[in-house]
């Protein structure tokens, strides 16, 4: 194994949002007023009032709330890079993105620019809640249940692990009257507890295929770039280090589980003893805190915390 000395960067995926997030950055720093001008003439709508303010429920919605995250997620980037040096803030050695945050990954890693990584976003949004719409499907987070367990109940009920997130816990993907049956079953099995999520569909599952063919041919008009940095691929918490292997893992991560509990494990055992969380929220840390006690976790999603770094 290799000595841990390394930092990694991760970014946060969808359900992280909330109305306010990236306000005091722009308030306060030009480089965080570029990212939300960009995103705002990039989209053709005012994206950035749109997390200032909110309202709530139209910043939840599949289509806008990914453009959101990755926005904020690389103006956090950006001040923290600005404000805090290479001193304070190390260039990291890999980087990785839970889900959505994949794309912003992949921004951070210079594999593609911002413009092009939130409309890629707003994209996969879409097609995401059409494909949600068309295959009423649903999500639950399933805590205290083995994993062998619960592969053994999807396999039943007809659903399937959407994402292993960290030791106990695991998210199951399907039809809604599949979920509610495998919940139930978890339930029996001796699991400690089960978390309907407030999403749009069945993600990471078979369900989303109208979605990854939608987004195949959205891909086709990417011209990717080596990433400057491994990004980890969720699907199989393995390094991506040439851009001809992007698209693959951005089509298959819709339809596969997220890999999150195996990435971290590849980054701890390739020398990263350092994880920057970077973006709204503190989901990616609690999870890494479960995967691994010993390990350092920064967290970096607004203004006073940059100022900390």
């Amino acid at each position: 194994m290799t000595e841990p000395m390394g930092t990694a960067y991760v970014f946060p995926g969808q359900g992280s949002q909330f109305p306010g997030m990236g306000r005091d950055l722009f308030d306060n720093f030009g480089s965080a007023k570029t990212i939300f001008q960009e995103a705002d003439d990039t989209l053709d709508f005012h994206l950035s009032r749109l997390c200032f303010e909110g309202p709530e429920e139209e910043l939840q919605l599949t289509i806008n709330a990914q453009p959101a995250l990755v926005t904020v997620s690389i103006a956090c980037l950006r001040v923290a890079q600005e404000v805090a040096g290479n001193a304070k803030l190390p260039p990291p050695a890999f980087v990785a993105g839970h889900s959505l945050g994949e794309y912003t990954a992949l921004v951070a890693a210079g594999a593609t620019d911002f413009a092009t990584g939130i409309w890629l976003a707003r994209e996969r949004g879409r097609l995401m809640h059409e494909a949600g719409t068309r295959e009423l499907g649903a999500m639950a987070a399933v805590l205290g249940l083995d994993e062998k367990v619960l592969a053994e109940i999807c396999a039943v009920t007809g659903t399937w692990i959407a994402n292993l997130n960290c030791p106990g816990q695991t998210v199951i993907s399907g039809a809604k009257g599949n979920i509610a049956r495998a919940i139930d079953m978890a339930k029996s099995a001796g699991a400690a507890r089960t978390v309907p999520l407030q999403v749009s569909g069945a993600f990471h599952s078979p369900l989303m295929l109208s979605a990854k063919e939608g987004l195949a041919q959205v891909i086709a008009e990417i011209a990717f770039k080596d990433p400057a940095v491994p990004v980890i691929a969720n699907t199989s918490a393995q390094p991506i280090t040439r851009a001809d292997e992007i698209g693959a893992e951005l089509m298959g991560q819709m339809l596969n589980s997220v890999q999150w509990q195996r990435s971290i494990q590849y980054m701890i055992g390739n020398g990263i003893s350092t994880f920057a969380e970077i973006g709204p929220g503190k989901v990616l840390t609690g999870l890494i805190r479960r995967i691994n006690k010993d390990v350092r976790t920064i967290n970096i999603g607004d203004l006073e915390a940059i100022r900390k770094l």
